[in-house]
């Protein structure tokens, strides 16, 4: 009896020092059920990684099934938390090839948008807010491919109206980057150039702030290239919509997404 605790004792001190249970998995066994809620439950306490390491376990040991296909929707979610934009989007993606059917795949649509949207903002700009058009276009081009494919598809979407909004802001943001480049060439003194660019923001880029502004570097390109026919006929056709008070003005950014994990109450995951 006496060596048989005292074995018990030295397994429990070596257990403690790592030699034993250096690979254990507190995990194995549970049900999809029991990953699932545990998931979730490190997920809405902010414990992103944790969460992801849980949804992973839970694809792998059962891909099949409801846990399985919420837990996708969530991991996406999770990353987008954590603020891993490429591993977010992948994972909206692959909930997507798997359930284009899905009741809730518009929020995968909505999803990969929101995080295209913000993944060109980091810590400094949100303590201090810069010149969005400033940015490389690259994300915003995508940000606003994803939501108007959000927008076709599911027009009657809860988050259609929302990415509309975003698709505004985000098409006014692209127009004042092409005037931003035109404005560099001016700069540079590449006065063809920059006449082109802004030509081209006042034909595929109409009714945006932006238009005003491309046709005064319009005029001046034309002043400095000796085309002064070409730059009277533009500043006719500023003065006259200044005058008629044609020109959009800027829009109010869109607000902070409020995005949740919580879409399928009524499969009551949470209470299994």
């Amino acid at each position: 009896m006496r060596a048989a605790l005292l074995i018990f004792l030295l397994a429990i001190g070596l257990s403690g020092c790592g030699i034993i249970g250096k690979d254990y998995d507190e995990t194995e066994g549970w049900s999809a059920a029991e990953l699932y809620n545990k998931a979730a439950k490190e997920l809405d306490s902010g414990d992103y990684k944790r969460a992801i390491e849980l949804y992973e376990k839970l694809e792998t040991r059962y891909p099949f099934g409801r846990y399985a296909m919420q837990g996708q929707l969530d991991v996406a979610y999770a990353h987008y938390k954590a603020e891993e934009p490429e591993e977010a989007i992948a994972a909206a993606d692959r909930f997507i090839k798997l359930y284009p059917q899905n009741p809730y795949v518009d929020y995968a649509y909505y999803l990969k948008g929101i995080v295209n949207y913000n993944r060109s903002v980091g810590f400094v700009d949100r303590l201090l807010p810069t010149d969005q058009s400033q940015r490389d276009p690259g994300s915003a081009l995508d940000a606003f491919e994803d939501f108007a494919e959000l927008v076709r598809r599911f027009p009657n979407s809860k988050y259609a109206a929302d990415a509309r909004q975003r698709m505004l802001y985000l098409r006014n943001n692209l127009a004042q980057s092409e005037v931003n480049v035109a404005r560099y060439y001016m700069k540079r003194g590449a006065y063809l150039a920059a006449a082109n660019r802004a030509q081209y923001v006042i034909e595929r880029f109409q009714r945006t702030p932006a238009v005003e502004e491309a046709l005064e570097v319009l005029i001046d390109a034309y002043d400095r290239l000796g085309k002064k026919d070409l730059a009277a006929d533009a500043t006719r056709v500023l003065e006259l919509n200044r005058r008629e008070g044609r020109f959009v003005k800027e829009t109010t950014p869109p607000g902070e997404v409020s995005l949740s994990r919580r879409l399928w109450n009524y499969l009551g995951l949470d209470e299994n």
